[in-house]
């Protein structure tokens, strides 16, 4: 009997990341410092710290105005996603102008050793809330488009994380699950490598990592690129070296780092906000099956929520 064909549905196409949207340009710059030069850091700060005086500049200016070069300022309008100065000048014209309105983004405090209960509540809550609206700011909403229409017609779906990530990913995979697609979390890189190997065109595999550099996530994913599958990365570094790999990147912001709070625990916040996205949209596609599919997984786990003895 001849060996069955891979399925020759055509590949996701690569969706040209859209520029970021004024209001999310603060976040873009604190989801990219890391992999920034000295220089390139010096020019983000400052179009973000003082949109409204940089929008006044030219490329001269704003380089004088950092100490760096023209090139610099060129090379990091591209970096924030802008094919050029002159893109990045009207965004931060029109940021300016929404912080002149009052909507300025909240600055919070970091959590202090000695802060009292009440203090880290609310800390951590504006913290959270930052968080989630940098997310939001900085998705590129064609590129979630673009993976939940690959999700909602997937013959099957793999998610790659480690850590925390790993547990992002049961999230997803649970709620997919439940709405009747196949879905598979593989926090063993072992395991995941050998599931990626069964990929090709029609399926998708998702890679979950906050720095885009996590080993036992990437190597999956290229295997899976390789095969042929659609290929989605969630991660707060976008120029990681995960995104070699990916059809598609999903951005995450993340709230600054501390001793009290780690990156895994603020990107945490992000990654789930985009899950939910994703099983959202998908749900909205296969609203006719999966709708029946959510009721019967509700109706097969009712009588474990029901404490009366006899009641199933």
């Amino acid at each position: 009997m001849p060996p069955p064909q891979p399925d020759s549905t055509p590949p996701i196409p690569p969706v040209p990341p859209a520029p970021p949207a004024p209001a999310a340009l603060a976040a873009k710059v604190r989801t990219l410092a890391p992999s920034m030069t000295r220089s390139m850091h010096r020019v983000a700060e400052a179009v973000a710290g003082d949109p409204a005086g940089c929008a006044a500049l030219t490329v001269t200016g704003l380089a004088e105005r950092t100490g760096t070069s023209e090139a610099t300022v060129v090379r990091t309008s591209r970096l924030l996603g802008y094919p050029g100065y002159r893109d990045l000048r009207l965004a931060l014209a029109a940021l300016a102008a929404q912080q002149a309105a009052g909507r300025a983004p909240a600055v919070t405090a970091d959590i202090a050793v000695d802060d009292p209960i009440a203090d880290v509540v609310t800390k951590l809550a504006r913290e959270e809330q930052q968080c989630l609206a940098d997310t939001a700011a900085g998705l590129d909403t064609s590129q979630v488009e673009a993976a939940v229409s690959a999700l909602a017609t997937a013959r099957r779906i793999d998610v790659y994380g480690v850590g925390a990530s790993s547990l992002v990913g049961q999230d997803l995979v649970q709620k997919l699950l439940r709405i009747g697609l196949i879905a598979h979390a593989h926090a063993d890189p072992h395991l995941a490598v050998t599931n990626a190997v069964q990929l090709h065109s029609g399926d998708v595999a998702i890679a979950i990592t906050h720095s885009g550099r996590t080993t036992d996530v990437i190597e999956p994913l290229r295997v899976a690129f390789e095969r042929g599958a659609t290929t989605v990365a969630i991660t707060g570094r976008p120029n990681g070296e995960v995104a070699q790999y990916a059809d598609l990147v999903l951005t995450t912001s993340t709230a600054r780092e501390s001793e009290l709070r780690p990156a895994a625990m603020s990107s945490r916040t992000s990654q789930l906000l985009v899950v939910d996205c994703l099983f959202i949209g998908v749900a909205q596609r296969t609203y006719e099956s999966a709708a029946p599919a959510l009721s019967a997984s509700y109706e097969a786990l009712a009588h474990r929520h029901d404490p009366r003895p006899g009641h199933r």
